[in-house]
């Protein structure tokens, strides 16, 4: 799914400039579709596009340490490694973010962030994709 979209001079149009969004609330650990939508993302940002990353629900797992829990775990590992290398955060639901010691174990920048943000970040994106 992807909106968000405006040419100049359009009511609601934003700036060719302003960020891909990727949302991903997919579970990577039953889910093949939240590997998915990182590997487009980085895909994007490949691109020369800025994009912004938003974990909510379960999706927030894409952090989690232990990736042989995770469907196509080694591949998530890769993206992360590669996304983090290109300092790109990612913004996390303030209230999904798992208690465990080990989440996110690979220190990956985090932006805590609330629903509210969250609505904000798709409105203000250029495009989104949801996942």
């Amino acid at each position: 799914m992807s909106g968000g979209a405006g040419v100049s001079g359009e009511a609601g149009s934003v700036p060719d400039t302003a960020p891909v969004v990727v949302l991903i609330s997919a579970d990577p650990r039953r889910s093949h579709r939240a590997n998915e939508a990182m590997r487009i993302g980085l895909g994007v940002v490949a691109g020369e596009n800025d994009v912004t990353f938003v974990l909510t629900g379960p999706g927030v797992h894409l952090l989690d340490a232990d990736t042989d829990e995770l469907v196509d775990g080694d591949d998530i590992a890769r993206f992360r490694a590669n996304l983090r290398a290109l300092g790109i955060p990612f913004h996390v639901e303030a209230d999904a973010i798992p208690s465990d010691a080990d989440w996110n174990a690979d220190r990956h920048e985090v932006v805590p962030i609330t629903r509210e943000r969250i609505a904000e970040l798709v409105r203000q994106g250029r495009r989104f994709l949801a996942f």
